[in-house]
């Protein structure tokens, strides 16, 4: 058995790990991180960038909102369900964190919003070469993991740990398999958990928040996230918390960004009766619109348009612009969709009636033409009495063919498990610190209650930097004072 000695053992080496790594280095703290995949960065490689509020990006554009605004955006939006304390330790420090990762050479663009009436608190990473977007954020970890090692952070990949060792209600180290499959015992005066969730484990999904991966719920899947730092915490005596799911929605499966971005414009949307359930202008919204679509029968709803509409999507361009993928209209839907039942993909349909599209669709027939006459009459009026649809969004269903997709709730990954205090100091059942042990990222992620807080974007990549950072200079501190 081979060991090893260190002050702070970070488990995984994700956004959360590796800066939590980085800053007990930074703290004078002798730091060895276990990874258990090949390659550092986890999901944290898929990502775009992080929350931040007062950073040198937003002052120079003289842009909002200030941390006491934030906060209070915070609150009000989980309505007090969450820890304050925790939450506000988080905002706080995000600006310095920005602060820290541009001193390390990360470089943002100036701060986005997510959609229509949400804040300016998304730093975007410019990557390597190209246009930010989705993995752009891989940039950082790069970054993070370089700084790490010339600090002499030791990080061993393909090294799972498998358990947390204690000696009476202190925390001592950890046991490691390597690569071989030997046990690799590793001491140390403090513990970091940073495994980034259970996204990975469709029996704990079903467990702890009702979703049956693949029937009606297609969230992402980043292999190798299986929950196992949060069992491993309980096994230490870490007090369990609520577990969600970090909600949104999506046409299941792989597919072209362009086919799901013209299908995820605010057009008219149903259920399977046939019936609207929204207004279809907040559908920029990922997260409002899952929790919408999770409520509806079999959690599923669909799309539809018709065939001047999409003309209007060909020539003039989409309603909404997404900040995640640029397109301003689809070029060739019939091109796009040929293309899709060539592969046999099942999620949308083309018909020449409301009938037709109906029986492809399993939506209630009569139900759909119920609510497409009525739909073009509040778009013959210019107005929606029932949801209060802005008046240019109505467009009416007269032109066949017409289309529709599928979309059902999907998720960025899991939310919590470890039950964390304001200085990501890991409690047991009676509130109590686990001396020793910590935990960050979406391993402890409580914050945002029943919905991810969407007019704040950013926050789950902010929440596991931020949480990394304070668990790291915080384990380095107790380690020291462990002598």
């Amino acid at each position: 058995m081979g060991k090893i000695e260190a002050d702070v053992i970070v488990i995984a080496a994700g956004a959360s790990g590796l800066a939590a790594a980085v800053a007990a280095a930074e703290s004078g703290a002798k730091v060895v991180a276990f990874e258990k995949g090949a390659t550092t960065g986890g999901t944290g490689n898929m990502g775009m960038g992080p929350f931040g509020v007062e950073s040198r990006l937003q002052r120079l554009k003289q842009m909002g909102p200030t941390r006491d605004e934030a906060f209070q955006m915070f609150m009000e939006y989980t309505h007090w369900r969450v820890d304050a304390q925790l939450v506000r330790a988080y905002i706080d420090k995000s600006a310095t964190t920005i602060a820290w990762l541009e001193s390390l050479g990360v470089e943002f663009v100036e701060p986005a919003t997510y959609f229509p009436g949400g804040q300016f608190t998304w730093h975007l990473v410019k990557p390597a070469s190209g246009q930010p977007g989705p993995m752009s954020s891989a940039t950082m970890m790069k970054i993070l993991t370089d700084k790490a090692k010339e600090l002499g952070v030791k990080i061993h990949l393909q090294t799972p740990v498998k358990r947390i060792l204690k000696s009476g209600d202190r925390i001592t180290g950890v046991i490691a398999e390597d690569r071989s499959g030997e046990p690799v015992e590793a001491s140390a005066k403090a513990v970091i958990v940073a495994t980034g969730g259970f996204g990975d484990n469709p029996e704990m999904i079903k467990k702890y928040t009702g979703f049956k991966w693949g029937d009606d719920l297609f969230s992402f899947r980043i292999p190798g996230m299986e929950g196992e730092g949060i069992r491993m915490a309980w096994a230490a005596g870490a007090a369990p918390t609520d577990m969600t799911m970090e909600l949104i929605y999506g046409m299941p499966g792989e597919w072209d960004p362009r086919l799901h971005e013209t299908f995820r414009q605010p057009h008219l949307m149903v259920n399977l009766l046939g019936e609207r359930f929204m207004n279809e202008a907040i559908m920029p919204n990922t997260t409002y619109t899952g929790n919408a679509i999770a409520r509806q029968k079999n959690r599923s709803s669909f799309l539809v348009f018709d065939g001047s509409i999409k003309r209007h999507m060909e020539t003039v361009g989409y309603d909404e612009l997404s900040v995640v993928f640029p397109f301003t209209k689809v070029e060739d839907l019939d091109a796009l969709l040929k293309d899709a039942f060539a592969k046999g993909y099942p999620h949308v349909f083309v018909a020449g009636s409301l009938d037709e599209l109906a029986e492809k669709t399993g939506i209630d027939a009569e139900g759909l033409k119920a609510t497409a006459a009525e739909y073009n009459g509040y778009c013959a009026s210019g107005f929606d009495p029932v949801f209060n649809k802005d008046h240019k969004l109505l467009r009416p269903l007269v032109e066949p063919p017409f289309y529709a997709a599928r979309h059902l709730p999907s998720a960025y990954g899991s939310l919590g498990g470890i039950k964390i205090n304001h200085r990501t100091e890991v409690l047991n059942k009676g509130w109590d610190k686990i001396p020793g042990l910590y935990a960050a990222g979406t391993d402890a992620c409580t914050i945002y209650g029943d919905s991810y807080v969407f007019t704040l974007p950013g926050n789950t990549m902010g929440f596991a930097l931020n949480t990394g950072r304070i668990a790291g200079e915080n384990a380095a501190a107790y380690a020291k004072s462990q002598g």
